[in-house]
């Protein structure tokens, strides 16, 4: 938390990050408590039961970063037990002592996500079989389509971040103008997803999450042999935003295109709010930046860098991927009860603010996005 809150520029940044965190992992105390007293207390001694109804992915999503919190804590006490016996000896080489972290790293690693977040998950919210066994399952179920879509997102961001990558090193391109490359990468990764594969998608959120969890982690410890390699790349794409302890810029753009994606499950009158994501930072928040970088004379302000013209890029493409995007919703079953009133209200309210805002805008866009499309 104090590695966030130094990576985090204001109050509003602050405020979202830490009320999300205290809501997500308060629940999972909330429901090992309530567990634990139904385990201890006779039923007619307990008046108050907690708990709601969570679908299957949400289970595993939910024990996947609580292991995850777990190992952060459990390997920084290992770390530190470690150093104390042991690191005293500085006969050992350096490479043999990055070594030994690794193995420390990957064997504390695979023993909590492997062990302890499923028996978590299997004991206090009755997951019925072990989270490994129920993915390879789900995947299986729908093995063609499923295992097609891996494959395409792999190849994806095989050749984007090998060619991105380059870019960045070898390029007079702006940075700002390279990290939007990213959102159209999420464009074309997530949405013939959330069309066709909507279950699987909010599977792989969760899935990415955790890696980019565990690759942060590598990185902030140099963990061997990846650590350093994984610094250099993320620093090429950082901005004003992110710290030198934690960059927080690819985090705010999975969370901002996945939370309207998790928020809208089980919804179907309001087909364009799980788009809220892809549509404000894929699509608008590209065009705006694109735009306003190679066209834009009127700013906003005397001292942003916003233009009015890169925001009426942003609002327009926006509108126009929706005039495309709901007729082929139709087709796929989606009850249309939006107008385009609202929806217009909505897309310009959006952008508007995405040219005001000092926020995280990754974050927030998305959220205001949603909400104004559930009105």
């Amino acid at each position: 938390m104090e590695m966030f809150s130094m990576s985090l520029h204001n109050a509003g940044e602050a405020n979202l990050v830490t009320s999300g965190l205290v809501l997500y992992f308060g629940d999972m105390l909330a429901c090992t408590i309530s567990k634990v007293c139904r385990l201890l207390i006779p039923p007619e001694l307990v008046s108050i039961r907690y708990g709601i109804k969570r679908s299957e992915i949400g289970i595993v999503i939910q024990g996947v970063l609580l292991g995850l919190l777990i190992f952060s804590a459990v390997f920084k006490f290992l770390i530190y037990l470690w150093e104390y016996f042991w690191g005293a000896n500085n006969s050992e080489s350096r490479e043999r002592k990055e070594i030994w972290r690794s193995l420390i790293f990957l064997t504390s690693l695979g023993f909590i996500m492997i062990a302890v977040a499923p028996s978590w998950m299997m004991i206090v919210l009755d997951f019925d079989v072990h989270p490994v066994l129920w993915i390879f399952q789900f995947i299986f179920s729908e093995p063609f389509k499923r295992l097609s879509l891996c494959i395409y997102w792999l190849v994806l961001i095989y050749a984007s971040v090998l060619r991105f990558y380059n870019i960045s090193k070898n390029s007079k391109i702006e940075r700002i103008l390279l990290r939007k490359y990213y959102h159209l990468l999420a464009v074309l990764m997530f949405l013939p997803a959330l069309i066709y594969q909507p279950k699987f998608l909010d599977l792989a959120f969760g899935a990415a999450l955790a890696v980019f969890l565990v690759l942060e982690i590598i990185r902030v410890w140099r963990i061997w042999p990846l650590g350093q390699l994984v610094h250099q790349f993320m620093s090429a794409f950082t901005d004003h935003r992110d710290s030198d302890l934690i960059i927080v810029s690819h985090f705010s753009l999975l969370l901002g295109c996945a939370l309207p994606i998790w928020m809208s499950s089980g919804f179907n009158d309001r087909p364009l709010t799980p788009f809220s994501g892809i549509l404000s930072l894929g699509i608008g928040d590209t065009m705006a930046s694109m735009v306003g970088h190679k066209y834009g004379v009127l700013r906003w302000s005397k001292t942003g860098k916003k233009t009015i013209e890169g925001t009426a890029a942003g609002i327009t493409s926006v509108l126009a991927a929706c005039s495309v995007l709901l007729p082929l919703l139709a087709s796929t079953g989606y009850f249309l009860t939006q107008h385009w009133f609202p929806i217009f209200i909505a897309v310009t309210t959006s952008g508007l603010l995405e040219a005001y805002t000092t926020q995280l805008d990754n974050a927030f866009i998305p959220l205001v996005f949603y909400c104004l499309l559930c009105l």
